[in-house]
């Protein structure tokens, strides 16, 4: 009898592992064939996540008419997304063509520096010098320069195809995300099952803390950076820098990768103060400019983790060390996998602790 309940164990065993190697390889598949959406559908699942209130506000205020609120939905995110990165391409490629044809017609001039450029920390001199040389003979200095001018067209163009990309990108994570509204109530009772399986009775918990932190993060480090572009593009056109709109999305970049915006706004101010006659103006716009890059100081504890039961450092902590990791996306994925662990953490370490209103009745 012994020969036969080993042999039988063992075709358990050799069963199980062929089983468990199969699913395996199931899941594995699946991953690669989804893996070249992930990042689209995370995309997609941080905006139907912080979206999905107004969304019901919305709904609510066409009558409970879902079908048209998702399709008003859908046209105002591509609106969003696809208008400003064909005015950003537009406005390149104008700029570009305005070059081009002023240096065939021999017509382009440009203004000489002021001499306050020469006391600029550290580039003044070098930066007098070469502008200067473009200002009395534009087609020598191109010449001398052919080489790293061309390297900058290059990488120019190279940047405009990867924000064309990207915005294409976002766009279809705009559509995912409407199918995912269209579908909200089927799409949370799977997640909640699936987190009732890994989680049992605190699965409600950690869905409402991971739904908050989503919408905290694209509230305080997105509308952020949001209002931090609209005041810098707003001080710029106030000065009449050129390409304001151009250089207030790359203030909302560095300031979504949580760079002080002040890398964009400082040039700026050494050109107004070099072209600017009235000190006053120029003296104002660099206030302006400091006070929007130092912004995030102030409206980062108002904005940030509100209504997250978990620390204002842990979800800042999250998104910087996320974004580090896995770029713009890794924002909200670090803070809700740091917020989730904060509160595994927390739950762990009061697990065999009495509550304190009960210690006067314990103790009497």
């Amino acid at each position: 009898m012994k020969p036969t309940s080993t042999t039988s164990a063992v075709q358990t065993a050799i069963e199980i592992a062929i089983n468990l190697l199969m699913v395996f390889l199931l899941l594995y598949w699946c991953l690669k064939i989804l893996s070249p959406f992930i990042p689209l559908i995370l995309w997609a699942a941080v905006i139907a996540v912080s979206l999905y209130k107004p969304f019901l506000k919305v709904q609510g205020m066409l009558g409970g008419r879902k079908k048209l609120a998702v399709v008003l939905f859908a046209l105002i995110g591509l609106a969003v997304v696809l208008v400003p990165g064909w005015m950003f391409v537009g406005s390149i490629l104008e700029s570009t063509n305005e070059i081009r044809s002023g240096l065939e017609s021999g017509q382009m001039e440009i203004p000489p520096p002021g001499e306050n450029v020469r006391n600029w920390p550290v580039v003044g001199e070098k930066v007098y010098s070469q502008w200067s040389e473009a200002t009395n003979n534009l087609e020598a200095w191109i010449a001398d320069n052919a080489v790293t001018i061309k390297a900058l067209i290059s990488g120019v163009f190279g940047k405009l195809t990867q924000v064309g990309i990207s915005v294409m990108a976002f766009a279809v994570s705009i559509l995912i995300a409407t199918a995912f509204l269209a579908n909200a109530d089927h799409i949370v009772g799977g997640v909640r099952l699936l987190l009732r399986r890994l989680l049992g009775e605190q699965a409600d918990e950690f869905m409402t803390l991971s739904s908050a932190t989503v919408t905290s993060v694209a509230v305080g480090v997105l509308g952020i950076a949001f209002i931090q572009a609209v005041l810098a593009g707003a001080g710029m056109l106030a000065v009449g820098v050129p390409a304001a709109g151009i250089l207030a999305l790359l203030v909302l970049l560095v300031a979504i990768a949580q760079l002080p915006p002040w890398l964009i706004l400082l040039p700026v101010i050494f050109y107004v103060f070099s072209v600017e006659e009235s000190t006053l103006v120029a003296t104002t716009f660099a206030i302006w400019s400091l006070a929007v890059s130092f912004a995030d100081m102030v409206l980062k504890p108002l904005m940030l983790g509100r209504g997250v039961e978990a620390p204002m450092l842990v979800i800042l902590l999250g998104a910087i060390g996320g974004l580090i990791m896995s770029g713009i996306i890794g924002l909200f994925v670090g803070a809700v996998v740091l917020a989730l662990g904060y509160k595994l953490l927390e739950a762990w370490l009061l697990m065999n602790e009495e509550p304190t209103a009960d210690e006067p009745n314990a103790a009497s």
